[in-house]
């Protein structure tokens, strides 16, 4: 049997970028948020824009349990998914808890929430997946006994050699600075499911750095937004706590 990786994370978190290196490594069967189905077509919690649902999918948590399980019998598997679709249903499920290689991956909260709430105007307190990822890393390192590491996406930006490096020692991957750059023309096909979410990063060819005036534009942005909807006030300060809590324990370059 071989490995499985998860990378947990929230939305807009800069997922899909890591995601794309991973794939771009060449030695892992990558899934791009199997347990989404299980939260939004299997539950039907709400309809989500820019999410066209393939039917060949598994649907339900058991069924992509399941499916995950034999691909890891052929190779090393990497998924990058939401902790608030497995919360709380891993949590009766150590034995599969124990089978994943965990790590996390978390951003700025202002930033991720603006940047959700221009695709979907309709999220949730629950979708901006903050509070989710820390009660997922706090019960992993209670049942395991070993804190996952967690990946600071600001500081990837910065350094993405130097963290997704120290990243791949943490979960026993081997080199690969091929994957830093990537073919735009070649976006993976189970994107097509999500494609609205995904266009910038599916046109980029790697991880682009920080741009200086960047925090600044954000926070102006972000307060703009608040105008015309103050509810994400309201979601940040929610979500803020959990996210200083998950970065006490971030990476660093090695």
């Amino acid at each position: 049997m071989f490995p499985i990786i998860a990378l947990w994370s929230h939305p807009r978190s800069m997922s899909t970028a890591i995601e794309r290196v991973m794939r771009a490594r060449g030695d892992c069967r990558c899934f791009h948020e199997p347990f989404i189905y299980d939260y939004y077509v299997h539950h039907g919690v709400r309809r989500i824009p820019h999410f066209v649902v393939d039917p060949a999918q598994p649907r339900s948590y058991p069924e992509i349990r399941a499916h995950l399980l034999a691909a890891a019998e052929k190779q090393t598997v990497f998924l990058k998914d939401m902790s608030y679709y497995v919360v709380p249903a891993l949590f009766d499920d150590l034995d599969f808890a124990r089978r994943i290689t965990h790590a996390f991956l978390i951003r700025d909260p202002l930033a991720a929430i603006h940047s959700y709430f221009k695709l979907d105007p309709g999220l949730t307190l629950e979708e901006i997946g903050l509070e989710a990822q820390w009660r997922h890393f706090a019960w992993l390192e209670s049942e395991l006994g070993q804190a996952p590491p967690v990946l600071e996406a600001e500081a990837v930006r910065q350094d993405p050699q130097g963290l997704l490096g120290a990243f791949w020692r943490r979960v026993g991957l081997p080199p690969a600075p091929q994957a830093f750059d990537w073919q735009p023309a070649k976006t993976p096909e189970d994107w097509s499911q999500v494609a609205g979410w995904h266009g910038k990063v599916a046109d980029s060819h790697g991880i682009e750095p920080p741009r200086a005036d960047e925090t600044e534009r954000r926070r102006e942005a972000f307060e703009a937004a608040v105008l015309t909807a103050p509810r994400l006030r309201d979601f940040l300060d929610h979500h803020k706590p959990f996210h200083e809590k998950l970065r006490r324990h971030a990476l660093t370059a090695d």
